[in-house]
């Protein structure tokens, strides 16, 4: 059975993805919950990731690091179904998704994941505003393009939808002000 070490997903982005992705996929998986921000959270983590961080997936003696990386290995276990079909639209969930996995530092640093939380108040930065309205963009071009496919970004639930679930949270929790389309996703 696949195990995926995590910590808090209510605090932890990069453990809630892989987790969703998991869940939307059908897949078994047994989940290792890690305490964070702990004294003991090194020497725990240290027996399942060479990276030292979470989240990990174990399948057998395989190790997949990093919440994008684990995605790509869940697509695969999935029948390729993680991602949309099209190629076109798959390279466009490819880039969304790589900028989410790698950009949107202001906003992440501005407001942090408190998932169960709402009525947060707390000021961003222009760069952190400026991250807002491209996330607003994007959502809104991909509902464009793919509403005629289902809800989600590209139409069925794929990969962009989980690294993006975070950032839904975020926006719940500290009252994001975002166009119709992007609150209708």
């Amino acid at each position: 059975m696949l195990q995926l070490v995590i910590g808090d997903k209510n605090l932890s982005s990069w453990s809630l993805r892989p987790w969703l992705l998991l869940r939307h996929a059908g897949l078994d998986f047994r989940e290792i919950r890690l305490q964070l921000d702990t004294p003991a959270f090194a020497d725990e983590v240290a027996r399942y990731s060479p990276a030292g961080r979470v989240p990990v997936l174990i399948d057998g003696e395989r190790r997949v690091w990093d919440s994008l990386a684990i995605c790509e290995y869940v697509n695969e276990l999935a029948g390729a179904k993680c991602w949309p079909d099209d190629s076109a639209a798959r390279a466009h969930a490819r880039s969304v998704s790589a900028q989410m996995h790698s950009g949107f530092a202001a906003l992440r640093s501005a407001w942090s994941l408190r998932a169960g939380l709402t009525g947060l108040h707390v000021a961003l930065t222009p760069q952190a505003t400026a991250d807002v309205a491209r996330i607003d963009a994007l959502w809104a071009d991909c509902r464009a393009r793919y509403a005629a496919h289902g809800p989600w970004l590209f139409g069925r639930y794929c990969v962009a939808d989980a690294m993006y679930a975070p950032v839904v949270l975020r926006f719940r929790s500290y009252g994001a002000v975002v166009s119709a389309e992007a609150r209708d996703y």
